[in-house]
C-alpha cells in the first residue's frame, strides 16, 4: 500500500507556477523568470477581483485566495504556450529536468507566491519574447524589457 501525498493549495501552486517558469523562462535567467512569475501573480490577483478576468485569465473558475487564484490561471486554457502540447517547451513543463534551473524558478516561485518578489513589469499582463511580435503587441507600448522578454500592460 502506497501512501499518498496530499498538497496544500499553496504547494500545488508553486509547484505549477515553478513548472510553468521553467518552460516559459527558465532558459533566460532570473529578470525573465521573476518577469513571467509577476505576470501570472498579477493575473491571479485581477482573478480575485472578479469580474471579466476571471473569464480572460482563469477560464471562468473564481478564486477566493492567491494559490487557488494561481492554480486557475496556470490551467486556463491559452494563458501559459507551454501548457499546450504542440508546444516546442510542452516536455519540459510536463517532466521538468532536475538541476540548476528548476530549483531556480522553484525558489522564485515560493518568494512570489510569499510577496517577495517585485513586479519589475510594472503590473503587465501580457509578455512576449524579444524577437517576434505577436499581432495582439502591434501598437502597444511596452512596459518593461526583462531578460529577452517584452512585458505589457
Amino acid at each position: 500500500m502506497s501512501a499518498s501525498v496530499v498538497l496544500t493549495a499553496g504547494d500545488a501552486a508553486a509547484e505549477l507556477l515553478a513548472r510553468v517558469l521553467l518552460a516559459e523562462a527558465g532558459h533566460r535567467g532570473l529578470a525573465a523568470v521573476e518577469g513571467v512569475a509577476s505576470v501570472a501573480l498579477n493575473r491571479a490577483r485581477c482573478v480575485m477581483a472578479g469580474g471579466e478576468a476571471e473569464a480572460r485569465f482563469a477560464g471562468g473558475e473564481a478564486a477566493a485566495t492567491l494559490p487557488r487564484a494561481l492554480i486557475a490561471v496556470l490551467r486556463a486554457p491559452f494563458q501559459f504556450p507551454c501548457r499546450h502540447p504542440r508546444h516546442p517547451r510542452h516536455g519540459v513543463f510536463a517532466a521538468p529536468p532536475e538541476g540548476p534551473a528548476l530549483a531556480m524558478c522553484r525558489r522564485v516561485a515560493a518568494r512570489a507566491l510569499a510577496g517577495g518578489v517585485p513586479d519589475a513589469t510594472g503590473g503587465a499582463l501580457r509578455w512576449h519574447e524579444e524577437g517576434r511580435l505577436p499581432g495582439w503587441a502591434v501598437g502597444r507600448a511596452p512596459i518593461a524589457e526583462l531578460g529577452g522578454l517584452v512585458f505589457y500592460g
